[in-house]
């Protein structure tokens, strides 16, 4: 099986059909060899409590499974099928209101049939991270001529 080739800031540009992650305004920010960054730029239609105008948690779990599950197409050279089996969140502070927040995900080790992630959430400090994120994913064996 040949992969086809996965470029996220170009697949997130051309991604235009509606689907989860549009609707909620995610947008490409950075990647590299097995890492990549989404951003969740702060909207109204974000916020869990309007008292408090914090964006809610759901936007920011989808935010970092998108950017875990790009992390592992780029750790394993294209996009190719995989399911998220479990990824669990800590939070561990609300977002500060009006910034955008930053998912990085990062697939950081693959076997033939999983492939292991973390990251972090944060409004503009990696420092001081909102949430972390750790999980697997389930994949299909290695295309031709990919390593792990």
């Amino acid at each position: 099986m040949q992969p086809i080739p996965f470029d996220p800031e170009q697949f997130f540009k051309r991604f235009t059909w509606e689907h989860h992650g549009s609707t909620l305004g995610i947008v490409y920010h950075a990647h590299g060899d097995d890492w990549a960054e989404l951003a969740l730029p702060y909207g109204e239609h974000l916020i869990g409590d309007p008292a408090s105008g914090v964006i809610a948690s759901g936007p920011i779990l989808t935010l970092l499974d998108q950017a875990t599950s790009s992390a592992v197409w780029l750790k394993r050279g294209g996009f190719l099928p995989h399911a998220t089996l479990d990824l669990r969140i800590d939070y561990l502070r609300p977002a500060t209101p009006h910034r955008t927040v930053i998912g990085r995900g990062e697939c950081y080790h693959v076997t033939k049939s999983i492939a292991f992630v973390r990251g972090i959430a944060h409004d503009g400090d990696p420092d001081d991270p909102l949430a972390h994120v750790a999980g697997t994913f389930m994949v299909t064996r290695m295309p031709t001529g990919v390593t792990a």
